[in-house]
């Protein structure tokens, strides 16, 4: 007797194993959880050894894959159990100097480990994205199309998304230790100025992605020729598939810097004081004050400079509210005779400002207020439930900076000068604004007095070198304590300043004009990963659920 029977799940599975489209081996894990987690570490702290102070770049294409491979057909819990081992094995090294904020409070490990805590656990919680991208593309097609070049642009898609939720979310993101950003010293950093530090992320991934797929690839039965022709073709015919990898990285290597157009030069004064500028340093009234200005003796005696650059918190009195202030800083620029870049926290009404002003022998000419004030070091965001959580630390922060909203860029007549305060220099938008607004040069200014001895005023650095290379711009990058650099627009290391010592850098800087492909397309680029990656998975996730049901 003959029974009409209607295959099965376990039936299809066999069909499909016959005719050579078998479910892919990406929806079963690469290595088993108790080895995935220890990959994960490894990855984590090797991401984190390629930035400073180690800054091996090449260690970034390591950490990916190991990150990758972990992933890989794990179940969504598993997925975030091994993207909190990734996290924590980065966050909490490359974070480290958190706890020098409170000085030598016995709770200054809180504001460490509760921020890399913190990232930790939204890394995690997003790590999924990538599983499911492996999970889900290859159930729709598992051709040698899908595998090594589709597979690997979602999964950096994934990759680059969960990066955009942590640079931006929450109470303005923390886009510190970005992908991109850890290439700032290598030969694909150009890439940045085509495409921003977020498509230079992305491609990074995929160049990542891609390598492991092509492993996989080679290792599958769909790349083993069969007859004649594979047996001549041999080995070599399994490979074939690192093709799509080869040539995205050598592209990357080769492409050049994008072009901005020489606008003359700019001769400037970048004073470090080596005040004490901390948070808990013990200081007499206007103490950092007379140390800017001793340290700029030398723009009176013998250095004649166009604009002189004071840090972040250099003025450690308003000049708003304090007529001596004022005299003194308009009789500092006469002396000079050249306009003073610098900075104080100022009030306006209620309203406390993390300023910069420009300020000439008439006074202040213009202002630009820090636009992403530090939540938990600036100011502190839902302050009615963490004084219930942590009162004593809350209660340290008695004053919180508004953000400010107006341009980051200052006219110094002839030139144009971006600004970025501090943490500003890692968020995208302040640094696409001054570009847009005309700006000719950066001007960087910090105070990492609070982080002395520690990676993160090296980090800092090397964004600023990154975002050189992104703008096509010159970046003068100046600290209250160090180091203090200036960087050209190619990222060259023109000139610079040591940890824990006064100084002034003078030096005739580049200007330059026109937009980079990276600044223009930046935004775009992100916007067209985070909702693609979404898009794409959102309509893979229905069709997998479709083809189960069916």
């Amino acid at each position: 007797m003959v029974h009409n029977v209607i295959p099965g799940r376990t039936d299809r599975a066999r069909v499909q194993a016959a005719a050579g489209t078998a479910a892919p081996s990406a929806e079963r894990p690469l290595v088993p959880l108790w080895a995935a987690l220890p990959l994960a570490v490894a990855g984590g702290f090797a991401l984190d050894a390629a930035f400073p102070s180690l800054g091996w770049w090449p260690l970034a294409f390591v950490a990916v894959p190991l990150a990758l491979v972990s992933l890989i057909g794990r179940s969504l819990w598993g997925s975030v159990l091994v993207g909190a081992a990734f996290g924590a094995a980065f966050y909490f090294p490359h974070v480290s100097w958190a706890s020098q904020f409170l000085g030598d409070d016995p709770l200054g490990w809180v504001p460490w480990v509760a921020l890399a805590t913190f990232e930790t656990l939204l890394l995690a919680v997003f790590s999924p994205l990538v599983t499911l991208a492996y999970r889900w593309l290859p159930r729709w097609r598992d051709t040698a199309a899908v595998r090594l070049v589709a597979l690997p642009a979602l999964v950096a898609g994934a990759w680059t998304a969960r990066e955009l939720v942590l640079g931006s979310w929450p109470y303005g993101g923390f886009p510190w230790g970005r992908l991109g950003m850890s290439q700032s010293e290598s030969p694909i950093a150009p890439v940045a100025s085509w495409l921003g530090v977020s498509g230079l992320g992305f491609l990074m991934v995929v160049l990542c992605a891609g390598a492991v797929e092509a492993v996989r690839w080679a290792g599958s039965r769909q790349a083993r020729p069969t007859g004649w022709v594979g047996e001549r073709a041999g080995s070599a015919a399994r490979w074939w598939g690192a093709l799509p990898v080869a040539v995205l990285a050598v592209v990357m290597i080769v492409v050049p810097q994008f072009p901005t157009a020489d606008a003359g030069t700019l001769r400037v004064g970048a004073v470090q004081g080596n005040g004490p500028a901390a948070y808990a340093d013990e200081r007499a009234p206007l103490e950092v004050l007379r140390s800017q200005l001793d340290a700029s003796a030398p723009l009176v005696e013998s250095e004649r400079v166009d604009v002189v650059v004071w840090p972040e918190g250099g003025v450690d009195s308003d000049p708003r509210s304090n007529a001596a202030t004022a005299q003194t800083l308009s009789a500092a620029a006469d002396a000079y005779g050249a306009p003073i870049v610098l900075n104080a926290a100022s009030e306006v009404g209620a309203l406390v400002y993390n300023t910069s002003f420009l300020w000439t022998a008439d006074g202040s000419t213009a202002t630009h207020a820090k636009r992403h004030p530090v939540p938990f070091g600036e100011y502190i965001p839902d302050r009615w439930l963490y004084s219930a959580i942590v009162p004593d630390l809350v209660g340290l922060i008695s004053r919180g900076y508004t953000p400010g909203d107006d341009s980051p860029v200052f006219d110094l007549g002839r030139v144009k000068a971006g600004l970025a305060i501090c943490f500003d220099v890692a968020f995208d938008d302040v640094i696409q604004e001054g570009v847009r607004d005309g700006a000719q040069v950066f001007m960087f200014q910090t105070n990492n007095a609070d982080f002395r001895g520690t990676d993160e005023n090296l980090q800092q650095r090397e964004i600023a070198r990154m975002r050189a290379i992104e703008t096509g711009r010159s970046v003068v990058n100046l600290s209250t304590t160090g180091t203090s650099q200036v960087f050209t627009p190619d990222g060259t290391l023109l000139q610079s300043l040591p940890f824990d010592e006064a100084g002034t850098l003078v030096t005739d800087i580049e200007l330059r004009d026109g937009r980079t492909a990276g600044v223009v397309l930046g935004p775009w680029v992100q916007g067209l990963l985070w909702w693609g990656t979404l898009l794409s998975l959102a309509v893979l996730g229905f069709a997998a659920r479709r083809r189960v049901a069916g």
